[in-house]
């Protein structure tokens, strides 16, 4: 049995909450250019109202506990324990819904070094309660657009969790979105392929969701996912999930606007075993512990 007060505990010991690693200066330049429309930063979003920088700063005051002070300009910032755990909490009824109604269920980040296990360990779980885990447009190939420039990537599933994978070497030529990689001999022709990349970007659920589209199938019940999955899968009516750092308002106005069921606040950059005890917590209290 996880108590509240030792997941408390937990995420002030490991840093995922409490004292972050993310800079107070990185979150209100990131809350900035949210307010300036930057794509970069929006996460696949195109937000029904206003959200000047005050407004995003309140918000993420309120979701996430940061410091509300305009004046705080420099150094640290926090996120409370407290809402991470009443998110998870929401996470948790959401999950335990779409067990019951025996749904789909699609899962996807863009920090595959520290999140797949979190979002795997509910996939599991929701599939031993009769859900059907999808990988849809798996082995993809497409051109990710991003700050770095155009990249020639592969859509990828790690314990079934949609990930990205970069062509190292010669990129593929005349790459469109609906090519797919060939089955025998394509990384020698086309280079090869890193190990999964980091990336906000919403183009991998995208192309996910449009490849159940051509192939006929109704689009899944849940995501599972952070930044652009959740933001991506949201903004197109699909039910998510999504775990976000205080730098990326992104995934709490999607929430405030009825595009993400539930937003947590986390630090998504410390080690992956840290996050075990918090898909614990949740599996716990959707009554789905095994």
């Amino acid at each position: 049995m996880i108590k509240a007060e030792e997941l408390h505990a937990h995420l002030l010991d490991s840093r995922i909450a409490g004292e972050v690693a993310t800079p107070r200066e990185d979150n209100l330049s990131k809350y900035a250019r949210f307010a300036r429309r930057d794509p970069w930063v929006l996460l696949g979003l195109d937000p029904e109202g206003e959200w000047t920088q005050d407004e995003v700063l309140a918000l993420m005051a309120r979701r996430a506990g940061v410091s509300p002070d305009r004046n705080h300009r420099q150094g640290q910032d926090t996120i409370d324990p407290q809402l991470t755990i009443d998110a998870l909490d929401a996470v948790a009824v959401v999950v335990a819904r779409t067990a019951e109604r025996g749904g789909s269920v699609l899962m996807g980040t863009g920090h595959p070094g520290q999140l797949i296990g979190f979002h795997s360990a509910l996939g599991d779980a929701l599939e031993a309660a009769g859900c059907a885990v999808l990988t849809p447009a798996h082995g993809r190939d497409f051109l990710m657009h991003s700050v770095h420039g155009e990249r020639s990537c592969s859509l990828d599933y790690v314990q079934r969790v949609g990930v990205v994978r970069v062509y190292e070497g010669a990129p593929p030529s005349g790459v469109s979105p609906s090519a797919a990689v060939p089955a025998e001999g394509g990384a020698a022709t086309r280079g090869e392929l890193s190990d999964p990349v980091h990336t906000h970007s919403p183009q991998p659920v995208r192309i996910a969701l449009a490849a159940l589209a051509e192939a006929g199938q109704p689009r899944p019940d849940l995501l599972l996912g952070d930044h652009g999955w959740a933001c991506g899968a949201g903004r197109l009516g699909v039910t998510s999930i999504g775990l976000a750092d205080s730098n990326d308002p992104g995934v709490f106005v999607a929430e405030a606007e009825g595009m993400v069921a539930a937003a947590v606040p986390l630090d998504d950059g410390v080690r992956p075993d840290c996050y075990e005890l918090l898909s614990a917590y949740v599996l716990q209290q959707a009554g789905m512990s095994r």
